[in-house]
């Protein structure tokens, strides 16, 4: 079974061992997230699953003693945690051909190749793990004409909080996106 989410660092080791691929993927029309979830974000993924199994397993135990309403509420919280699970592991920064999207939790923003007039790292206090705290650390932002730069990546979100690597190699290629995409 193909695992397409396991593919976003195929341009950094590849089987040869060169780091010479900017876009690794066949399909530039389809969006794509250019790195891997990080373990922050992973993890908490999981226990909200672990958490959602528990609350299936009482809808089931509440249904076999018919008492249906609570066993409806317990498998209505129980879908509600799955799905926030899932839109958790869906937020982050993704590219294609057409642009760049910053998936939010309650919102997605898209900005297109062209409005983008430039794509830096900068130095700013940004927020620690998406929390209200914000702390000193670099941002990957995208300048468009008119209006505020679109915050992309932070070096202290679930992604990449403690794995400054990755923050680089992820702020490499999204850059290299969109140096691809705004020239062409």
């Amino acid at each position: 079974m193909p695992l397409p989410f396991l593919t976003a660092d195929r341009a950094f080791g590849a089987a040869d061992g060169s780091d010479d691929v900017a876009l690794p993927f066949d399909d530039h029309d389809q969006w794509r997230r250019p790195y891997r979830p990080g373990p922050w974000r992973v993890g908490t993924a999981a226990l909200l699953l672990l958490l959602a199994s528990f609350v299936l397993l009482a809808a089931m135990i509440i249904a076999f003693a018919d008492a249906l309403p609570g066993a409806a509420v317990c498998l209505l919280i129980g879908v509600m945690v799955i799905a926030t699970a899932l839109r958790l592991l869906r937020m982050g920064t993704w590219v294609s051909r057409n642009g760049v999207r910053r998936v939010a939790f309650f919102s997605t923003t898209t900005l297109s190749w062209d409005r983008a007039s430039a794509l830096r790292t900068v130095q700013q206090p940004v927020r620690w793990l998406g929390l209200p705290r914000t702390v000193q650390g670099q941002a990957l932002v995208v300048v468009h004409p008119n209006d505020e730069p679109l915050l992309l990546l932070t070096d202290h979100d679930a992604d990449f909080l403690s794995r400054p690597e990755a923050f680089e190699r992820a702020t490499d290629t999204v850059e290299a996106w969109g140096d691809e995409y705004r020239r062409g």
